[in-house]
């Protein structure tokens, strides 16, 4: 059986401006993995709803799941949540499970639910929220789109709470041999090795160690025991390699 694939859509002009660096990528992908979810695409844009909408419309149509990251703010810029209603023409407002968790979270903060805050409570029409156990406001998830905070912290809460709700695939498990050549070196044994074994990811990262080349092979797939064969395979040409 195929694993289920995603994207993923990172939103914000503070990404693309250089003044934010993004990490939930690198998390969602690692979480994913673990999972049996093939990460297969990862888009940046900004904060305008032209873009947002076109691509969250596109990914979507494409891939098993798409999650999203920023732009479910209290502040004008956060429109994530009124594009992703657009992409399905859906209605949105604020709705009443939404605010009474915002309700609970500021009165326990001795803190008032004002109009900008009460932003965060809007939620599209047939949307099941994310739990965000940090901050309160909450996410959601509308049809095979998963919308969350940009916040790694708060990110990284909801996807845990998220993922156990997604049907998985196998898990994806991986090997790494290193070997002190140039990519020059190992290209055609490598190309040899991908075509015998073409339900495995065969990659090379190379790396300058100050004194010499060293490439880092990762082979990856879901099947343990033709995992094996290859790595059996790969040393046959580099016994050198070292794990």
């Amino acid at each position: 059986m195929t694993n289920p694939t995603a994207a993923m859509l990172v939103i914000g002009d503070e990404i693309l401006s250089g003044r934010t660096r993004d990490s939930n990528a690198h998390h969602l992908a690692k979480a994913l993995t673990e999972r049996g979810i093939e990460l297969c695409e990862i888009r940046v844009v900004s904060d305008k709803p032209d873009a947002i909408t076109g691509a969250a419309r596109d990914l979507s149509g494409r891939y098993t799941h798409l999650f999203t990251s920023g732009g479910i703010g209290p502040t004008h810029d956060d429109i994530t949540a009124d594009c992703i209603a657009a992409v399905f023409d859906t209605p949105i407002g604020v709705r009443d499970d939404a605010r009474a968790i915002l309700q609970a979270h500021y009165a326990a903060r001795d803190a008032e639910l004002n109009e900008a805050r009460l932003r965060m409570a809007r939620i599209p029409d047939g949307a099941e929220l994310i739990d965000n156990p940090i901050s309160s406001a909450p996410g959601f998830s509308l049809r095979n789109i998963h919308v969350m905070a940009g916040v790694p912290q708060i990110f990284e809460a909801m996807l845990a709470g998220l993922l156990p709700r997604l049907a998985g695939g196998a898990p994806v498990l991986s090997r790494t041999l290193r070997v002190s050549r140039g990519e020059g070196d190992i290209a055609a044994p490598l190309a040899a090795l991908a075509a015998e074994f073409p339900d495995l990811s065969v990659g090379s990262y190379p790396s300058w160690t100050g004194t010499g080349h060293q490439v880092a092979i990762v082979l990856r797939g879901t099947d343990g025991t033709l995992l094996e064969q290859a790595v059996a395979r790969l040393r046959q040409d580099f016994p050198e390699a070292a794990e």
